[in-house]
């Protein structure tokens, strides 16, 4: 599966995953933009570098997730709308497999965020300057903030239009100018 985070444009980006053989699938506007590194592109670092094969994108290499089909035009509402039931009752299926794997994805990612951005000099909330990061989780953020330190550069420079491409699950990156 193709993973890409496009900047499509000020202060708004784009989730888009591809799996072998069908339509994209975008999720567009995808939440929490950064200039630094967006939310999902953490999501996608900590679950790759991790082997976390059931959260996000793991999920949606299984045909799971909150990614709906992408189409030039908006389409027919009822076709959009049995799509998300049909992606809803998929992915309450997966997440019986190992509901565990997201809980951890979402977890990790907010430790993995909030240290990187203490230790790049980057905006951080009042509120996170008194989280400390957890002994136990230490030697596991540690892995991902390599992964963040090469990564956050290069969607700095990413111009709109631009995308970051990953092969899922590897940590290695296609950029798209």
């Amino acid at each position: 599966m193709k993973v890409s985070f496009e900047r499509t444009g000020e202060r708004r980006y784009a989730t888009v995953v591809t799996l072998p053989g069908q339509a994209p699938r975008r999720m567009d506007p995808a939440p929490a933009y950064d200039d630094e590194i967006p939310h999902d592109l953490v999501h996608y670092l900590v679950e790759a570098e991790l082997g976390l094969a059931s959260g996000v994108y793991g999920r949606a290499a299984a045909g799971g997730g909150e990614f709906l089909a992408a189409s030039d035009a908006p389409g027919d509402p009822r076709r959009q709308a049995r799509e998300r039931r049909r992606l809803k009752k998929r992915e309450a299926s997966l997440s019986r497999t190992d509901p565990g794997d997201m809980a951890r994805s979402e977890h990790l990612a907010g430790l993995c965020d909030l240290a990187w951005r203490r230790r790049a000099g980057a905006r951080t909330p009042a509120w996170a300057e008194r989280r400390p990061i957890p002994a136990e989780d230490a030697p596991i953020v540690d892995r991902v903030l390599d992964r963040l330190d090469e990564t956050a550069p290069l969607w700095r420079d990413l111009p709109i239009g631009g995308a970051l491409t990953f092969t899922w699950p590897d940590t290695s990156v296609t950029v798209s100018r």
